[in-house]
């Protein structure tokens, strides 16, 4: 006799109902209204007063806990030979950011259809609570803080008028384009601080990743990223390290998002097949007379 073996069904986004342009137009129509409504509230320098009060506020919360560490790791990294080539964290911020996350979405999509609505969901939930922080609090990060610019809290003043010591490494050394000028000034908030998408998103990206990897302890290598995105964000002025954490809680809620979007899925598709057998179990009953 010759032995048979049936291979295992392999998920596919087609087996899973999962259509690429169907995801790509998903995608494209929520970063469209997430982009209008972060650049909708506090995004001019009309809004300049309030964001710098709530840095204010921020940098107080975080002398309270003797955690005031901004000015002193950027200091200490510019003062490296050749600034410690900040250009390149300069770029990193601006590109890595969108180019990663796209790029996971897409590993996901391809490899791992199957966790693919949960990981899309998180990603799109987490997005769509850092919106709340951005609407609710505004926020001028770091980097504004000693600029004379209209966007800058030393409007008019000098740099660094208050003299919290903190340099616009993007106005300074220059990167891929400068938020606080020309068109990117006109579609970029620049006090969508809180929390911190950077660190919601890297941090998205590598939970992702070990989910799509499955196994293996190299697949924990991804922490790496959220963890050089926070030193980036940090060395080039962008954000507190409390918006970093409240990144951190977008996340943890975009994922309670997510968890109960799989509930409720979950449910349907059971109702669904609970109608199909009771349809298939009344087309084979036998005919009584």
């Amino acid at each position: 006799m010759t032995a048979t073996t049936t291979a295992a069904p392999v998920d596919t986004p087609r087996s899973e109902g999962l259509k690429w342009w169907h995801e790509v137009l998903i995608g494209g129509a929520f970063y469209l209204v997430y982009s209008q409504i972060r650049n909708l509230f506090g995004a001019g320098p009309e809004s300049r007063t309030i964001a710098f009060g709530h840095a204010r506020d921020v940098i107080e919360i975080e002398r309270t806990l003797h955690l005031w560490i901004e000015p002193h790791i950027q200091r200490w990294y510019l003062g490296l030979p050749g600034h410690g080539f900040i250009k390149v964290w300069n770029v990193y911020y601006g590109t890595a950011h969108f180019v990663i996350t796209v790029g996971v979405l897409v590993a996901a999509y391809r490899l791992a259809p199957h966790r693919y609505r949960f990981i899309r969901t998180t990603l799109a939930g987490t997005t769509a609570l850092a919106l709340i922080g951005f609407a609710s609090f505004t926020l001028m990060p770091p980097r504004l803080l000693g600029v004379d610019s209209p966007y800058g809290a030393c409007r008019g003043l000098g740099p660094d008028c208050h003299g919290y010591g903190i340099v616009d490494t993007i106005d300074r050394w220059g990167g891929l384009w400068k938020f606080g000028e020309g068109g990117m000034a006109a579609v970029s908030n620049q006090y969508a601080a809180m929390p911190s998408l950077h660190i919601g998103w890297s941090m998205w990206c590598a939970l992702s990743m070990i989910i799509v990897i499955g196994r293996g302890r190299r697949r924990y290598w991804w922490f790496l990223y959220p963890a050089t995105t926070f030193f980036c964000i940090i060395v080039t002025g962008n954000h507190y390290w409390l918006d970093a954490f409240f990144g951190l809680v977008a996340l943890a809620g975009g994922t309670l998002t997510a968890l109960g979007f799989e509930k409720l899925r979950t449910r349907r598709l059971a109702r669904q097949a609970g109608r199909s057998d009771e349809g298939a179990a009344t087309e084979t009953a036998p005919a009584t007379a």
